[in-house]
């Protein structure tokens, strides 16, 4: 059984904090947002939504910004732990961070002007071995001054996760997380009676990518 947990986040813009289902609504109509973005410029700017539940992020990117600085804004934002290869596929066609041409796999290092519109969905994928997948979306564009790098605008608070005597959790278990998933959470109480090496635990962290190959944020 899935247990669904409490996923809010706050606006960069004007603080407000919203549930993940109501954010993107608020972004549209958000008066701080509007206000800032009231500027001249001829710059093409994307509004992309990224998630893999409970987690999520809207951030702002360059139409001239290559897929290439997504990848490296993801691994940096919940992703980076060893190195992986990683890759988007965009309306069937791939885009790797090590294109191969026997597989016809394309290069990161396309403006995502190129690749994406305003209503596309895609995928990105880190690590081709314990993998985590997100899902992405172009949820519209703007025109104004060029972003120096790419920015966000909302992002998830740490969701409400318990650990399995109720109380609020310090560490996951590795050896248990595959089995048990967010029921692999403990508390400073709970550590200290588990059954498995304390050499096992990993902190709680605000990413997707928590309990995976040891990815400690």
């Amino acid at each position: 059984m899935r247990i669904r947990l409490k996923s809010e986040g706050i606006c960069g813009y004007c603080k407000g904090s919203f549930h993940g289902n109501t954010i993107a609504r608020h972004l549209v109509r958000c008066h701080e947002m509007a206000k800032a973005n009231n500027k001249c410029g001829n710059n093409k700017i994307y509004i992309i939504k990224a998630e893999a539940y409970p987690y999520w992020v809207y951030f702002e990117a360059n139409a001239s910004d290559t897929l290439s600085d997504i990848d490296n804004f993801l691994r940096g934002l919940w992703l980076e732990c060893c190195g992986h290869l990683s890759a988007f596929t965009i309306d069937g066609i791939v885009y790797s961070s090590h294109p191969e041409k026997e597989f016809a796999d394309k290069s990161m290092d396309i403006q995502i002007g190129k690749a994406i519109a305003p209503g596309l969905s895609f995928s990105h994928e880190y690590d081709f071995g314990s993998t985590t997948f997100l899902r992405l979306k172009c949820l519209s564009d703007r025109l104004g001054e060029i972003l120096k790098k790419i920015k966000i605008i909302a992002r998830n608070e740490m969701p409400d996760f318990k650990c399995v005597c109720g109380n609020k959790p310090e560490s996951l278990c590795l050896d248990c997380f595959q089995e048990k998933g967010y029921g692999a959470m403990l508390c400073k109480k709970c550590e200290k009676e588990h059954e498995c090496d304390e050499e096992m635990f990993l902190p709680i962290v605000n990413s997707p990518r928590m309990g995976v190959c040891g990815y400690s944020g």
